[in-house]
Parts: structure tokens; C-alpha cells; sequence
């Protein structure tokens, strides 16, 4: 399905300069139309731009950089892989992270349950079959539940933002990148290597990926026993692997079953970066749907 995005023409504008305005629209798989700016009026991802939130996001990323060890991942994982948190279902996370706003996101401010329903909608317009991608990208976040206090409320360093592989050297694509030289690991001679830790080929299901929102997600889901397809759960997991579906970082440990799913997490990312914006959506009118996705894939109730 192809999203026909109406052109606005300004006063004192040529038609020829509206006409250029349209051609240069980018257009990605299955008709969705990359907006021109973020919530704030800037290009999306940029980390650089002096805004109010720059500042904060950039602090951010220099905790988050210098704490992400092997040693802090090993003992969240620990911690959280137990699922005793809390007993509820998947609808009522979605409902939790109204109270949630990403510190690290340079393109968003909103709550986070309007990010996963547009992200969702936008989807299920251009792939209308495969419902499976449709509620993976409404439950793609709800690992920031970790910021809640139920969860440990956990700081925003250890639950959001850009994620990467720990025990291996870290790649200078990924965001700020310059604050790991404060990490511990950063002279490990044990974790400073191309491949530290890990051999080529391996797969990343046998990486230790930084700790957050993503990796918690993907233990939730499959320690609940969900049917979803490895490309979901794929998708869950590395989402935020910018260095990966950016930069094509790290492709070094992927085996052939990580290639096939990161096709997937190709279309499914223009969709979770590019849909945010201040339009809202209905949410009484498609929890309905949504519901029953969950029916499908998922018990009633997961423990977390």
C-alpha cells in the first residue's frame, strides 16, 4: 500500500520548486514515506544538533558507555532472567509505559505507548499479512518497563539508548563511541579484539549484547514461550544494534540464520525510526486487534 502524503504550497513558492519537493520524498519498502524532520524539526538521529535535548542525550550515552561492561551485563541478566518481577499481561506492560519518556532519544519526547502503536499502524498498513511483524512492533519497547519501580527502576543508562556487543572491541560507529575509552573493558586485552571473546560466524544468540530494554524483552518472550518467528524475536532483541543495521558493524559474528532476520529488521526499522511524530492513534479503536495478536502469540499472562 503506497501512503500519499499531501504537499503543502506556500505563498510565493513555483510549482516547480513543489514538484522538486516531491520527487526528492524518500519512499521505502512497501510504499511508507520518510518524513522530512523529527517532532523537533530536525534530521532524525542526529546526535549533534543543538536542541534542548542534545545535552541530555549526550550525557547519556557517556554514562551509558563507560558502564556497560561484561561484568554489569553478566549480572543483570542474573538478575532479570528470573522473570519474578511481576505476573500481567502484555496489554497491561503496553498501558505501564505511559509513565515512561526515553531520555535518550533525540526524535521523541511523547510517552512511549504512542511511539509502539505508530510504529505498528504504519506497519500493518504496508504489510498487512503478516500480523506476527504487526505485534512485534507494539511490544518491540516494552522492556523500558525496567524504568518502572516494580522492575528495580533501573537508571535510563541501563534500560534505552543504542545497543552493542560487550567482550569484543567497541566499534567506532556506535554513538559517541569516544566515552568508551573510560569503560574497564576498553584495555581488557580479553575484550579489545575484532572478535574478543566470540569466533567469527558464531551468531549472535551467543553474543552478550549491552544490557537494556531490548535484551530484557527478548528473555521475557521466549522464557514465556511465545510462537512468534525467530525474525521477531530477532528483531526484539537488536533493534536498537544501530552499529549493525546502520554501519554493518559486527557482521563478523553473524551466521546465516542472523542474515536472513536482519532483512527483517531492515523494514521493520525505517518503520520504528521513521513513524514518530505527533499524530496520535486511537487507542481504543485498535486494542481490539492488537489484543488478539497477543492472543495468538502469547499466553495470557507472562511472568516478568
Amino acid at each position: 500500500m503506497t501512503i500519499i502524503v499531501d504537499q503543502p504550497q506556500f505563498e510565493n513558492e513555483s510549482q516547480e520548486q513543489v514538484t522538486k519537493n516531491i520527487e526528492t520524498e524518500l519512499v521505502l519498502d512497501g510504499g511508507f514515506c520518510i518524513p522530512h524532520a523529527n517532532s523537533f524539526g530536525h534530521s532524525f538521529r542526529d546526535y549533534d544538533v543543538e536542541s534542548e535535548r542534545q545535552q541530555g542525550v549526550e550525557n547519556f550515552y557517556r554514562v551509558n558507555h563507560i558502564n556497560q561492561t561484561v561484568d554489569f551485563v553478566k549480572k543483570m541478566r542474573g538478575e532479570y532472567e528470573k522473570m519474578d518481577k511481576i505476573e500481567m499481561s502484555i496489554w497491561e506492560c503496553c498501558e505501564l509505559l505511559n509513565q515512561v519518556v526515553d531520555e535518550s532519544d533525540p526524535d521523541l519526547d511523547e510517552p512511549q505507548i504512542e511511539h509502539l502503536l505508530q510504529t505498528a499502524e504504519a506497519i500493518r498498513k504496508d504489510y498487512p499479512d503478516q500480523d506476527w511483524l504487526h505485534l512485534t512492533a507494539l511490544i518491540h519497547d516494552l522492556g523500558k518497563v525496567l524504568l518502572h519501580p516494580s522492575f528495580g527502576e533501573l537508571p535510563q543508562w541501563a534500560v534505552v539508548g543504542d545497543t552493542f556487543p560487550v567482550g569484543c572491541a567497541f566499534d567506532q560507529s556506535i554513538v559517541h563511541s569516544k566515552y568508551f575509552l573510560q569503560n574497564p573493558d576498553y584495555n581488557n586485552p580479553a575484550y579489545n579484539t575484532k572478535c574478543g571473546i566470540y569466533s567469527e560466524n558464531c551468531g549472535l544468540d551467543n553474543v552478550t549484547m549491552s544490557w537494556g530494554h531490548d535484551d530484557y524483552m527478548y528473555l521475557v518472550a521466549k522464557e514465556n514461550g511465545t510462537t512468534l518467528p525467530s525474525a521477531g524475536l530477532f528483531i526484539i532483541r537488536y533493534h536498537s544494534f544501530y552499529a549493525l543495521h546502520k554501519s554493518e558493524a559486527y557482521k563478523h559474528l553473524m551466521n546465516e540464520e542472523d542474515v536472513e532476520n536482519l532483512k527483517w529488521l531492515q523494514i521493520f526499522n525505517k518503520y520504528d525510526l521513521y513513524s514518530k511524530s505527533k499524530v496520535r492513534v486511537d487507542v481504543e479503536k485498535v486494542k481490539p486487534y492488537y489484543e488478539s495478536l497477543i492472543g495468538k502469540y502469547f499466553p495470557a499472562k507472562l511472568r516478568w
